[in-house]
């Protein structure tokens, strides 16, 4: 925290105290009148986390006697949030005005998808969904439609993608709108095309920390160390073994070669873990090390030993969500049959899983039971139909460029405007290179709209006039109030008997009311902004009583007492899609998932896996227990017993094999062939065992081996032994 300016990478293993050294940095930096407030950029990858970096920088110069500074002066937010920031002063450079919306996934796939039709470009060549990952792909690696063959073989569908991509851009400029990515990359056009705004940006930026530096993509790169320029004041806190974004562009890459980046920097490990019981991080540990390409690191924790990592074997997954929700009850009765107060709230349990699609059944269980629960990463509030209608009417009425949300508002409520006079509006906008707003404006002039049809599309606008006047008369949340009140919506709704519906309606109009009684001077583009920014876990309520639900990546950054991974199977997790061309790189990245999930938890730790599991379309399948598990240290881990539940019929299905995950290591004998085993192999060298299929002579083996991968041996002739 103390040490010089220049640059330092802080690799900060999980639970180490990351958010406070970078905290108590700034403040030191302050106090110390190394560097004024008003010139350091703090960078991180969440609203909440950068709220929470904030308030603990405020607090930290609070206890310094004679130390008035405000934090108000530090730029201090997400990349996406200070790039927003930047481009609000500068839009204009760009061909954008400072009014531009920010366009969401919707929104994006709307866009492309009509691009795509006009193109006539097949949807089983190329979907909407597909083109928007490969464009987000190209953004993040910093890739420009005119130089998209640079970075990727020419052939028919990459050409195809090359065209749309261009069209894509230039349709994103006539909406005066920008996607998510395009917050990133804009910044990094104006500092090339604009070099004075770099100039004053570095001269501004004197120091700059980064937080979750593995998770920074190329673009976020080259954007940072633009603003670092000659000085290179750049402090940067980060874990390579927690780097599990690269499907959304993040380069472990970028922390690993730091150092060659910068051949001056200074390195600190923190390598002491506040969270975790010895036990969990041993665990997390004996994994991780299995990755090649990592920086040398171990936690260690001055926390007790605690209990060994449970692992739970299931006949399928009807029977692992019995099972979780079980042991969630247990823990609760172990209060009273130990004549101890744990204390025990439903928010003290996570429940992790690879995929958003294991959560129905597992959903089911605890609704059953009368277990609450909230699940992370679901229909964001934000993404409703009603919400995302009425934000759609405050972002033409702020950006009347728009197209794509003019769109979605022109028959909300109906009004006998249909697809086919959209598409004739949007024809004449383009034929005469006007907006679709403007279209709207002069509907008179099209002959093939008729008569009744104008009348109602000109009634529209001046709707919409309206309110743009209106919005410089009033406050945001008595325009936004009238605007909803003006449409009728809760009328329309009590008579559809759309109770929740209204309720998300008002739960809106509070939003805006409370966005304006935080932010005086509150507009509809700044409260436009914020709804674009937001995440899932910026709307998480801590304090609510019920156990979480969510993907092993949205876990990142959070803790819990108790923590179940659920679905630790082969082609599961590791989720290796199109197994036979997975690369290494693949592989780790899954197991850093994995070490992500595990260092979650600060008391308890339940793996679970299941021996047959349904796939949609596919029937059901013999699943084996995943890889990772056979790489923990058996000694650290213990076979739970799990009973059959009376909810599902399990007749025709095999018992739960006990033996398979094996790990009660006391009471195994020396000379016994078992899953978790290790062995050596004259030809394969060293593994371990991950199943055993028979007896006797033909007994046969899957064993995972450190440099061969796995193989399926048969004991009697296989060159085994016992290590």
């Amino acid at each position: 925290m103390q040490t010089e300016l220049g640059p330092v990478l802080v690799l900060a293993g999980a639970g180490s105290g990351k958010t406070r050294v970078l905290t108590h940095r700034i403040a030191y930096l302050i106090q110390q009148n190394l560097v004024p407030a008003e010139n350091i950029l703090a960078v991180t990858f969440t609203n909440k986390a950068a709220q929470e970096m904030r308030e603990r920088v405020q607090r930290s110069l609070a206890n310094i006697p004679g130390q008035h500074t405000s934090t108000s002066k530090l730029w201090l937010g997400t990349f996406h949030s200070i790039c927003a920031r930047m481009l609000r002063l500068d839009a204009d450079r760009l061909g954008f005005s400072r009014q531009f919306s920010i366009y969401d996934t919707e929104d994006q796939i709307a866009l492309l998808r009509r691009i795509l039709e006009k193109m006539s470009v097949p949807h089983e060549h190329l979907s909407a969904n597909q083109a928007r990952h490969r464009i987000s792909k190209a953004k993040n690696g910093f890739i420009h439609p005119e130089n998209y063959f640079d970075f990727y073989r020419p052939s028919q569908q990459e050409e195809v993608l090359a065209r749309v991509y261009e069209v894509y851009q230039q349709r994103l400029r006539e909406n005066n709108a920008m996607d998510f990515d395009d917050l990133l990359l804009k910044p990094l056009l104006l500092f090339q095309q604009y070099p004075e705004i770099l100039q004053n940006y570095q001269r501004r930026f004197r120091y700059i920390l980064v937080d979750e530096f593995q998770d920074t993509n190329r673009a976020q790169y080259i954007w940072l160390k633009a603003l670092a320029g000659a000085t290179r004041h750049l402090f940067v806190v980060g874990d390579d073994d927690q780097s599990i974004y690269r499907w959304r562009g993040a380069e472990v890459r970028n922390i690993l070669d730091f150092e060659n980046d910068f051949p001056e920097c200074k390195i600190f490990r923190l390598e002491q873990n506040y969270r975790s019981t010895a036990n969990i991080l041993a665990a997390a540990h004996s994994v991780i090390v299995n990755n090649k390409n990592r920086m040398s690191k171990q936690l260690w924790t001055r926390r007790e030993e605690g209990e060994r990592v449970i692992v739970l074997a299931a006949a399928n997954e009807y029977h692992e969500a019995e099972t979780i929700h079980d042991k969630i009850r247990e823990e609760f009765g172990r209060q009273s049959a130990e004549g101890r107060n744990y204390g025990r709230s439903f928010r003290d349990f996570a429940i992790l899983y690879r995929t958003n699609a294991q959560s129905r059944l597992i959903e089911d269980v605890l609704r059953r039971n009368g277990i609450p629960y909230i699940i992370i990463g679901g229909l964001r509030f934000y993404e409703r139909k009603e919400v995302k209608d009425i934000l759609a009417y405050l972002r033409v009425i702020a950006n009347p460029a728009d197209g794509v949300s003019l769109r979605r508002v022109i028959n909300f409520p109906l009004r006998g405007i249909g697809d086919a006079t959209i598409n004739k509006l949007e024809q004449f906008a383009q034929s005469q290179q006007i907006t679709t707003f403007q279209a709207v404006e002069r509907a008179a002039e099209i002959a093939s709209i008729s008569a009744g049809l104008r009348n109602k599309i000109l009634e529209f606008h001046r709707f919409l006039n309206k309110y743009m006047q209106l919005k410089n008369t009033l406050s945001l949340p008595e325009w936004c109030n009238a605007l909803v009140d003006d449409l009728n919506l809760i009328q329309q709704l009590k008579q559809e008997d759309e109770q929740e519906r209204i309720e998300n309606i008002r739960e809106l109009m509070l939003a805006i009311s409370e966005f304006a009684a935080q932010n005086p001077g509150a507009t509809i583009d700044s409260f436009l902004e914020r709804v674009a920014l937001i995440t899932d876990i910026d709307n998480w309520d801590t304090k609510g009583n019920a156990v979480t639900l969510m993907t092993l990546h949205s876990a990142k950054g959070l803790e819990f007492p108790i923590v179940f991974i659920a679905g630790l199977e082969e082609g599961l997790f590791p989720l290796l899609r199109g197994e036979e061309n997975a690369q290494e790189s693949d592989l780790e990245e899954e197991r850093r998932l994995f070490y992500v999930g595990v260092t979650r938890a600060q008391e308890k730790l339940y793996l679970s896996y299941s021996q047959t599991r349904s796939r949609y379309g596919n029937g059901t399948h013999h699943c084996y227990p995943s890889r990772f598990l056979a790489e923990l240290d058996e000694r650290l881990l213990k076979q739970a017993v799990v009973r059959r539940q009376r909810f599902y019929d399990y007749e025709d299905e095999p018992e739960p094999d006990t033996s398979m995950p094996v790990y009660e290591d006391e009471s195994q004998e020396a000379g016994v062939v078992r899953p978790g085993r290790w062995v050596m192999h004259t030809s394969f060298g060293r593994g371990r065992i991950v199943s055993v299929d028979g007896s006797g002579d033909s007994m046969k083996v899957t064993v995972h081996f450190e440099d061969a991968g796995q193989k399926k041996i048969l004991v009697k002739y296989g060159n085994l032994r016992l290590i």
